[in-house]
């Protein structure tokens, strides 16, 4: 008679991760599958280690598990594999700065699946923070106020806005009805139904309280360990502490589309002569 062990679970702190090990992602299995899919919306980050032998197929395999997978159009691909975009740390793959992935689009990704397969000796950890906790940590009135705004995304490249998107301040997750605080340093320009200096002082406090200590976990990476983060309740940022290559192989999930309240006010039309957006038609200096 054969004996299954269960796999090994290890909290990574107390806001959020959890380490898996006695997992094979070459053979999941569906109840494997389930496990780790049941981990990842309880502690919104999954590290699962030992995967040192993860080949490409059983990584695609696995992120569409999850939904649809990305073809990337412009990022470094595996050869062969469309499906796997390389991260290195020579060429670009270092995002210093606290995010969620590609929140300018109007369906951002669901997750995103990294496989590290060159690791510096010491440094290159990542950082997530977990952002159900932070907006439950605001204040009623401050929720209350946040749960009627909307926010909008871009990105830039060259100076150009290239893609925008307007999400809910506050998004519901649509398995878990968790709210989550939907903004993020790299990618939000602004809150439209405020006025810019008014929009300028409550981003930049969300965005200091969202990267607080105590809404973090912290994880060292090892050769083949595999992250699965939830892009609709987290925040990550990669800590460039190093000087040796740090190289990783990366699936994304597309995603759905953030849901939240409708907002409750109009957006802000500025007075003749004061500071408008930088995305408006009527954009007078870069922001």
């Amino acid at each position: 008679m054969s004996t299954t062990i269960a796999p090994k679970v290890r909290l990574m702190a107390g806001a959020l991760g959890a380490q898996v090990c006695g997992i094979d992602l070459n053979t999941l299995t569906d109840d494997g599958f389930g496990h780790i899919h049941d981990l990842l919306l309880k502690h919104q980050v999954v590290f699962i280690a030992g995967q040192a032998d993860l080949t490409p197929e059983a990584h695609i395999a696995f992120g569409r598990r999850f939904g649809e997978v990305e073809l990337h159009p412009y990022l470094p691909r595996l050869e062969g594999y469309p499906e796997i975009v390389i991260i290195d740390s020579e060429h670009g793959g270092k995002t210093d700065v606290w995010h969620t992935d590609m929140t300018f689009h109007q369906s951002p990704p669901v997750a995103s699946i990294l496989h590290l397969v060159q690791v510096p000796p010491s440094g290159g950890d990542t950082m997530f923070t977990n952002q159900c906790l932070v907006y439950e940590q605001l204040s009623a009135p401050m929720r209350e106020l946040l749960d009627g705004l909307t926010a909008i995304h871009v990105i830039r490249i060259d100076n150009e806005f290239t893609s925008r998107a307007e999400h809910p301040v506050v998004r519901v997750h649509p398995d878990t009805g968790r709210r989550s605080l939907y903004v993020n340093r790299l990618f939000t320009s602004h809150v439209p139904q405020l006025s810019r200096n008014e929009s300028d002082a409550i981003l930049d406090y969300l965005f200091r309280f969202s990267e607080s200590p105590q809404f973090t976990c912290r994880y060292q990476w090892q050769v083949g360990d595999v992250a699965i983060w939830d892009n609709r309740v987290t925040q990550h940022y990669a800590v460039n502490d190093y000087h040796e290559i740090r190289r990783g192989q990366r699936i994304t999930v597309l995603g759905d589309h953030p849901a939240g309240d409708e907002p409750r006010w109009d957006h802000y039309v500025a007075a003749p002569g004061a500071r408008y957006w930088p995305d408006s038609v009527n954009a007078v200096e870069p922001y």
